[in-house]
């Protein structure tokens, strides 16, 4: 279970409250690291919005114009370009909302070439958004509709359990698309004291990779 800080609650119902301004049935779910910490007791205000059909442009520019008819404050909105050279692979849209920083991006799925890091991106579903990410701790969901946690691959959860660093797929196909994710499996894992899944490791000193 997730404990919400009255600051979240109340972020959270301002979110549902600009959705359903917009008349549309956007599902809005909180991605990543926010999930993994909050499940393991940690406070975090790293808050990213996965939206399943506009994208976070789309859905960051109506916030604002909801939140100057209820008498919030606003603040412009920010737009990070994709930039392969920096594995962003694609827009996002910041925002400043109640205190809290939130990245507003669209659920996607990725695509690679065996000559190119750079993916190919199109709108995806829960769990292929789930799947194209580095670990099963980072690939868990929470929705702020059912306030329920998602966990697409079925292992994210116990995996946080058990402290395991694991990838959602094949962890060649993981390293292969970055391989820059070993260095942050290697993050991961002295953050949290988390041991390594053994088909990790075995793809980490695989010569290919």
């Amino acid at each position: 279970m997730i404990t919400l800080s009255e600051g979240e609650a109340r972020l959270f119902r301002v979110l549902l409250g600009s959705r359903d301004r917009q008349g549309r049935r956007t599902v809005l779910r909180v991605a990543g690291g926010w999930v993994r910490d909050k499940i393991l007791g940690r406070e975090s205000d790293d808050i990213d919005i996965a939206l399943d059909d506009q994208s976070g442009v789309e859905f960051a520019s109506s916030l604002n114009e909801y939140l100057k008819s209820e008498g919030y404050e606003t603040h412009k909105l920010a737009v990070i370009t994709a930039n392969p050279d920096q594995s962003k692979h694609i827009e996002t849209a910041v925002v400043r909302v109640l205190g809290f920083s939130i990245d507003f991006v669209n659920l996607r799925s990725e695509s690679y070439s065996e000559e190119s890091r750079i993916p190919t991106i199109r709108f995806g579903s829960p769990m292929e958004d789930a799947e194209r990410r580095d670990f099963t701790i980072n690939s868990l969901f929470y929705n702020l509709d059912t306030c329920k946690i998602e966990d697409y691959t079925s292992k994210g959860l116990a995996d946080l359990e058990a402290g395991i660093i694991r990838t959602p797929v094949d962890p060649l196909i993981t390293f292969r698309d970055d391989p820059l994710r070993i260095l942050r499996a290697i993050r991961f894992s002295s953050r949290y004291a988390f041991s390594f899944d053994d088909a990790l490791v075995h793809a980490a000193r695989c010569q290919d990779i």
